[in-house]
C-alpha cells in the first residue's frame, strides 16, 4: 500500500512541476524577465501583469510566493467621486542571488537588492537594500 502512495505522490508532484513550468513560460512570453539559473518552485503567482516583474540571476523563489503588481482595491476607489480614473500599478524587481521564502507576498513598487533573503510567509511592501534579510508581516529588517 505504501508503494501506491509513493507513486501517487510522485505523479502529483510531477504534475505540479509541469504546471509551474508551463505557467512560467506563458508569463515569460507575456514579458516576465528572468535571469539565468532562476529556480521557481510550485504555485508561484506572477499576477495578471507579469511584464512588471524582473528577477535577477541565481535567485530562488519558494513555493506559493505571490507577486502583486497592482492593488485590487482600486475597483472600490473608482466608485468614489474624484477617484474614477485612479490606477495603482507598479514594478517588482528582485536582484541577483536572492532567496524568496515560501508563501511570501511581494507588493508593487518594491525592489529587492542583490544577495537578499525574504523569510517565509513575509509580506514585503518596502524595498530591501543589498545584502539584507527581511521577514514578517509586514516584513522588516532582521
Amino acid at each position: 500500500m505504501m508503494m501506491i502512495y509513493k507513486i501517487l505522490n510522485k505523479l502529483h508532484t510531477s504534475s505540479q512541476d509541469f504546471h509551474q513550468k508551463i505557467y512560467t513560460k506563458i508569463c515569460v512570453s507575456n514579458g516576465l524577465k528572468l535571469g539565468k539559473n532562476v529556480v521557481i518552485r510550485n504555485n508561484v503567482s506572477f499576477g495578471s501583469e507579469p511584464f512588471l516583474v524582473e528577477i535577477g540571476d541565481e535567485t530562488r523563489i519558494g513555493e506559493g510566493a505571490t507577486f502583486v503588481t497592482h492593488s485590487g482595491f482600486t475597483v472600490n476607489l473608482r466608485k468614489l467621486e474624484g477617484y474614477e480614473t485612479v490606477r495603482n500599478f507598479g514594478h517588482i524587481k528582485i536582484g541577483k542571488n536572492c532567496a524568496i521564502g515560501n508563501g511570501s507576498v511581494i507588493l508593487q513598487n518594491v525592489e529587492i537588492g542583490d544577495n537578499c533573503v525574504l523569510g517565509a510567509n513575509s509580506v514585503l511592501s518596502d524595498s530591501m537594500p543589498n545584502n539584507t534579510v527581511y521577514g514578517g508581516n509586514p516584513a522588516k529588517y532582521i
